[in-house]
């Protein structure tokens, strides 16, 4: 039997939830304050926490810290009457599992209990088979147009950071909010603006990807903002740039840290008019796009060096989603590199090979410096040189100079 633990201030609510949890086979108990529910925590075993976000004593974020701090990394579900995204993004980096507004909707609420507290989403460490390349999320309150895109781009992993990544993908993506992606290179920026368009409402119109650092500066408004022909030497016809051909869908920026502070300026009009101009043109062309940016760089540095405009920054990061490197995920390398295994193999036409359990160790405990795409090149490499089974005599010859 599932054991709950409902902290809420109100006793009406506690007692609502109680009632309701324990008739659909729960076992509930309740506390009023994060400080009796802390103390509870101590003497008794829970399999979830639901939890009102200004709970008195400690608030709802203070409680769920401390709990973890504690090696008790239970699932918490945040219970708020607060709108808007700023307390979604706060429970999602905090580690929350999902949040829930006030009316309580207890079939919502339900559903999201017994997602959180399936056997494959309470230890994601202990077991490659939980490894998902799904989102342990609840199914979204979005369109069923938006589910039939789920799944089209893979994010493995099933550790709490990646589920946290998922989880906030998840509450972000059906509103139209511009999101900064940040994180090394190698990380799986590219991935999760993929995922952010899929599970949008945009989801069926186009997903145009610009990378900034790419393109020379002295062509990177006329990609992105198109020209007019004969607007200079090698105009030799109109041309659509990329603002344009992302209409009615979503625009990504990346390494959006690179660009020019004369392109920054544009964009910058683009997100604040909707409007664009092509190079060589006085006329506005009105457009209709989200645009999600990523970026490697301290942005806020670059700001204070002068290389990047506060404005331009404040109006691409109304939500931020930190993608961590693959150091602080370790135990999402078995289902990362057994995919890389499965899909390489299939891409050369080969029977997967199998990962020794040794070699999988070692792989587990290099430092990948570049992150999942190192991860990849070393899996295709072994691929390639081994004969039959990777063993870890493979992983010490043919992964060297792994950082």
């Amino acid at each position: 039997m599932t054991n709950v633990l409902v902290v809420d201030s109100e006793r009406s609510i506690r007692n609502t939830l109680k009632e309701r949890l324990e008739y659909e086979g729960f076992r509930v108990e309740t506390a009023e304050t994060g400080s009796e529910a802390a103390d509870k925590t101590e003497k008794s075993t829970y399999d979830i926490v639901l939890c009102d976000i200004n709970v008195p004593d400690t608030g709802a974020f203070d409680l769920l810290d401390s709990l973890r701090a504690n090696g008790k990394s239970l699932p918490f579900i945040m219970l708020s009457s607060q709108k808007g995204t700023e307390p979604v993004v706060n429970s999602m980096r905090h580690g929350a599992y999902d949040y829930i507004l006030k009316p309580i909707n207890l079939n919502k609420l339900l559903e999201s209990i017994r997602s959180a507290t399936e056997p494959k989403n309470q230890n994601h460490a202990t077991t490659v088979a939980a490894a998902s390349t799904e989102t342990v999320a609840r199914k979204s309150s979005a369109a069923p147009a938006l589910r039939a895109n789920r799944g089209a781009t893979e994010l493995i992993g099933s550790s709490r950071a990646m589920v946290s990544v998922k989880r906030l993908i998840e509450k972000v993506a059906p509103s139209d909010a511009r999101v900064l992606i940040s994180g090394a290179n190698g990380t799986g920026k590219e991935l999760v603006a993929h995922r952010l368009h899929e599970q949008s409402l945009r989801a069926g119109q186009p997903f145009i990807e610009v990378n900034c650092a790419a393109i020379p500066s002295e062509l990177i408004e006329s990609e992105l903002f198109g020209h007019e022909k004969g607007s200079f030497t090698s105009a030799n016809k109109q041309h659509k740039g990329k603002f344009e051909q992302a209409d009615g869908g979503t625009l990504f920026l990346d390494e959006i840290g690179d660009m020019s502070l004369s392109a920054q300026a544009k964009v910058l009009r683009a997100l604040q008019e909707n409007r664009i101009s092509r190079v060589g043109s006085d006329k506005d062309i009105t457009v209709n796009v989200r645009v999600v940016a990523a970026t490697n760089k301290n942005l806020l540095h670059e700001i204070e060096m002068g290389n990047f405009r506060e404005d331009l920054y404040h109006r691409l990061s109304v939500i931020i989603i930190p993608v961590p490197p693959l150091r602080e995920r370790r135990e999402d390398i078995p289902s990362l590199a057994h995919h890389f295994v499965e899909k390489i193999c299939a891409e050369y036409g080969q029977k997967p090979k199998v990962i020794e359990k040794d070699a999988l160790a070692a792989l587990s405990q290099m430092e990948w410096s570049g992150n999942i795409r190192e991860l990849r090149n070393v899996i295709e490499r072994l691929i390639i040189l081994c004969d039959n089974n990777i063993t870890l005599e493979d992983v010490k010859t043919y992964a060297q100079g792994v950082l």
